[in-house]
């Protein structure tokens, strides 16, 4: 049996390592050259402040069992998530010990050291400079059979015959088009588009004045600005900040700091009055989220799957993409049978529960800016005025935070956070629920990283 994987980011390399449980091969093809490391050109946005969710990063190792230790070995610093400057546009949170931990890492040594790992299983292989140009079909066009592939070196076109093809692709892929080809209708598409604009810029890393270990602000309306400060790999911050296209980040020198000195932060301040830059600043637009609901289609082709970005795209100011490609590696290994088949509506029913509660955090909160367009229904409004509330109450109360952050985590579901008790410490004043207590504390001097010294506990 042989599986056939187009796209071989990060999203593909996780569908692949599922694949490789259950087929006799797995062929991974992507028209970049993936002999090398670092940045590659099919993926223009690796150089933004990347984060891998606790969720996602408990998937990874467990696919990869080691590859935090082995991450860390190379540089990258492990955390537990309270170590993170967490605020709610400069309102700083009130924190407490999550149990989960953070990997900062860069997005290409991320996707270097999990291409390693799949390139050393005995029954994948990998091949770069190839890009995908269509599907092969049975003669009835029920099955999908395999795929072309063009040699981007010499123009070659060849054909790959495939017992199951997955689409890993990405936000441009064309599975719509091919399987239009065959027949079938295109899937209904949800889009939302935020219009956000990221300028990033690196710098040497430096303990920073409140000891913790990076700064992560959200946007609001009363604050449509905000900025990621993650540490990365080579004792480097990787700094960047967002705003809308009206009101973007400049990429000049003075203008970056200038934008950042807008959050009134001490450590960001720090760093972009006093580090030293180690790259000039670098603009990015944010695609629209698209949410492609193949799980509604009433026909699909057998042997053939979209997934992670080709399947849903998020903003990704919310960080959720490499950890929904996660889960749903884990959705696709327990759907694949035995003989190598895989009922596609399965599939796609299993990916969108994993992608029903990012969907929702993500597009609700684009939609509590009013210039976005998107519908807002009675669900959506109630719930961003909830959030709201909830977001209040994480300026006074480390339980709420720690609630919030678990859920925008992944590592519980949203509904803790409709919980009796938590509607009490969220809708009641703050000094109601000082009064009961709220626990430990992690406020101005957080633990500070020190490697793999945290034990994920689900018990908390």
């Amino acid at each position: 049996m042989r599986a056939v994987v187009l796209g071989g980011s990060i999203g593909g390399l996780l569908a692949a390592r599922a694949l490789s449980e259950t087929f006799d091969r797995v062929v991974v093809v992507d028209r970049d050259d993936l002999a090398g490391t670092g940045p590659r050109k099919g993926v223009p946005h690796g150089l933004h402040a990347h984060a891998i969710l606790a969720k996602g990063r408990e998937v990874v190792e467990e696919l990869f069992p080691g590859l935090t230790a082995e991450l860390t070995a190379a540089g990258a610093l492990v955390a537990d998530l309270a170590d993170l400057n967490w605020h709610n546009g400069t309102r700083p949170m009130r924190r407490r010990r999550l149990d989960s931990l953070m990997l900062g890492s860069s997005r290409p040594a991320l996707e270097d050291h999990i291409r390693a790992r799949v390139r050393a299983l005995s029954n994948v292989d990998i091949r770069g400079g190839c890009e995908a140009t269509g599907l092969l079909a049975s003669p009835d066009r029920t099955t999908v059979t395999g795929a072309t592939v063009v040699t981007l070196a010499d123009g070659r076109t060849a054909e790959l015959p495939a017992d199951l093809v997955v689409d890993a692709t990405g936000r441009g892929n064309r599975s719509a088009v091919w399987l239009g080809a065959l027949g079938y209708d295109a899937p209904t598409e949800e889009v939302v588009r935020a219009g956000l604009v990221y300028v990033t810029r690196e710098f040497r890393r430096r303990p920073l004045p409140s000891g913790s270990a990076g700064i992560v602000t959200g946007l609001s309306p009363a604050c449509p600005y905000g900025a990621a400060m993650l540490p990365l790999e080579g004792e480097r911050w990787i700094l960047t900040l967002v705003g809308f296209a009206h009101d973007a980040p400049p990429v000049d020198d003075d203008g970056f700091a200038a934008f950042a000195r807008r959050l009134s932060i001490a450590d960001l301040h720090a760093v972009v009055d006093h580090a030293e830059p180690l790259t000039a600043p670098l603009r990015s637009r944010a695609p629209a989220s698209v949410r492609r609901r193949y799980e509604r289609m009433r026909r699909h082709p057998a042997g053939y799957l979209t997934f992670g970005d080709a399947l849903c795209s998020f903003n990704p100011i919310y960080g959720q993409g490499m950890t929904v490609a996660a889960v749903e590696s884990l959705a696709l290994r327990d759907c694949v049978r035995r003989d190598g088949t895989v009922v596609p509506q399965r599939f796609y029913a299993r990916a969108a529960k994993v992608i029903d509660i990012p969907w929702d955090i993500a597009v609700g909160g684009d939609l509590a800016f009013p210039a976005v367009e998107g519908p807002r229904t009675v669900r959506v409004r109630v719930l961003n005025a909830y959030l709201r509330r909830v977001l209040r109450a994480t300026e006074t109360d480390p339980a709420v935070t720690r609630a919030f952050l678990r859920t925008i985590n992944l590592t519980r579901p949203p509904s803790r956070l409709f919980a009796p008790g938590m509607l009490r410490r969220v809708l009641l004043p703050a000094r109601d629920h000082a009064a009961r207590g709220s626990g430990e504390v992690v406020d101005a001097q957080p633990v500070r990283a020190s490697g793999l010294h945290h034990r994920h506990d689900e018990r908390h």
